[in-house]
């Protein structure tokens, strides 16, 4: 089975992306709402960000996100601190839910899949790119923010322009190209190199 991941920048449209390649019965694993999911269940990762975060980190059991973002947000190393906690957790949940699959490839869906070093437990990666003056348009209708919220994080993320070029693949949702036929040519060629392993 052939490992695929799928990236893009704050806005850049990765999940409507994700959402075709589901439609055409190709399994997604999501890494935000996964990291969500095992901060809140995983029982090695809970102690740890108690041990950093503080006690306040959970209430009733439950992670108090609002709590955590309020640190995170506003401190770069304590953002690095949490995904450097959160991150080997949830590769390693992406690749026990990768192995149960039988289709012929599968998907994960992030947005720091260089970042965390994931590409690398990945055969094929594909960017979602759109230029930046559409993905901060996109945030501020989407979370109904300011252009200064959108900004500062995308400026937490790696120059788009790079990140492409690190990409094996590119769908360009530039809001003039459509991107049902690139990931129909994508989902095509993935199929064949499944066929050939």
């Amino acid at each position: 089975m052939i490992k695929v991941g799928l990236t893009g920048g704050i806005g850049s449209g990765k999940t409507t992306v994700a959402r075709i390649f589901e439609t055409l019965g190709i399994p997604v694993y999501y890494a935000d709402d996964a990291a969500k999911r095992l901060m809140n269940s995983n029982e090695e990762l809970k102690p740890l960000i108690i041990k950093h975060f503080g006690e306040e980190s959970y209430q009733h059991g439950e992670l108090n996100r609002k709590y955590i973002a309020s640190i995170v947000f506003n401190d770069k190393e304590k953002l690095e601190l949490l995904n450097s906690l959160t991150h080997p957790v949830t590769m390693q949940d992406a690749l026990v839910w990768m192995n149960k699959q039988t289709s012929p490839y599968v998907i994960k869906e992030a947005a720091l899949l260089f970042e965390s070093g994931a590409a690398e437990q990945l055969d094929y990666i594909i960017g979602v790119y759109a230029p930046q003056h559409i993905r901060v348009k996109r945030v501020m209708d989407r979370d109904k923010t300011t252009i200064e919220e959108v900004m500062k994080r995308v400026s937490r993320q790696i120059d788009e322009e790079m990140k492409m070029k690190l990409c094996d693949f590119v769908i360009t949702n530039n809001d003039q190209q459509l991107v049902i036929p690139q990931v129909l040519e994508l989902d095509k060629k993935f199929k064949a190199l499944a066929v050939e392993i």
